[in-house]
């Protein structure tokens, strides 16, 4: 069996498991008693509608994606389709129903815009050649949105704790957190199988264009760029932006910068999480 096909193995048997095992979250097993519910608010609400967004979108995501990759590998396909689009729209229900049940608004996601850059990608991704770094990016993207999730899931799960708000931790933010590690693996196991495949003036093609698109998860304007710099300050990430920058590259640096052996992270990464908190800052300050 060539290193190709038993990547694929591993691939599908990944994704059978994440459906057998982690099914969307049933909605009748969410507790939403709040014990203090205007505390809650105060803290964590404006997190938990940044989350409850991003968790909405996607299924602007499958359209970006269908835009983005008009020819995917069958298992691409089924991961979206069977695993996360069910898991992550369920999410984000759970996250919006609990902001409101606070009093708070329901999230507005964006379900429907492409952007031209997008198109122009989706257009020039019809080359079979030029669809693979286009494939590669979104597992890139992928591996830091789920990574990103996952330690943010981690310490909103902490903070709710240490409030004693049980309902809400132990059947809202637990089962939510445990199903992000499960999307993190596809997308790192997909990123190190096709990586080997590229061709040298491909993986030069994945890491400029990866150098100016890179954006936190959910931050496609400098308002929510400021809101996800509010999320770290809230979280304590701001405290230590740069190790949770490397902790979320980790992968990504060790395959594209490989060749910079002294790159602890990705410059761009770095980049974007000092200007989320810097924005937050000064929209505090205005």
């Amino acid at each position: 069996m060539t290193r190709a096909s038993l990547n694929e193995s591993r691939l599908s048997e990944h994704v059978d498991r994440l459906g057998l095992e982690h099914p969307p979250i049933d909605l009748d097993s969410v507790d939403y008693a709040v014990a203090r519910p205007d505390l809650f608010n105060e803290r964590y609400g404006h997190v938990l509608d940044y989350m409850a967004r991003v968790e909405l979108e996607v299924d602007r995501n499958v359209l970006e994606l269908t835009t983005l990759l008009p020819d995917p590998p069958e298992i691409d396909r089924r991961f979206y389709a069977e695993v996360w689009q069910p898991q992550e729209t369920r999410h984000g229900l759970i996250l919006d129903k609990l902001q409101v049940e606070l009093g708070r608004p329901p999230a507005t996601p964006d379900l429907t815009s492409i952007g031209v850059k997008m198109r122009i990608l989706g257009a020039l991704a019809h080359l079979d050649a030029f669809q693979d770094v286009c494939r590669m990016l979104y597992y890139l993207t992928g591996m830091a949105t789920e990574r990103s999730a996952v330690l943010a899931y981690n310490l909103l799960h902490d903070g709710v704790v240490e409030m004693r708000e049980t309902a809400v931790a132990e059947t809202v933010i637990a089962p939510i957190k445990r199903q992000e590690p499960g999307h993190y693996a596809f997308y790192q196991l997909s990123a190190r199988g096709l990586w080997g495949q590229l061709a040298g003036w491909q993986k030069w093609m994945v890491r400029r264009m990866r150098s100016f698109s890179f954006a936190p998860v959910g931050a496609n304007d400098d308002q929510q760029k400021a809101d996800f710099g509010e999320l770290m300050r809230t979280l304590h990430i701001d405290e230590r932006a740069d190790d949770f920058a490397q902790q979320i590259s980790r992968v990504e640096r060790e395959l594209l910068w490989a060749h910079q052996r002294g790159l602890h992270v990705p410059p761009y990464v770095a980049k974007a999480f000092r200007e989320a908190v810097e924005l937050a800052r000064l929209r505090r300050a205005a």
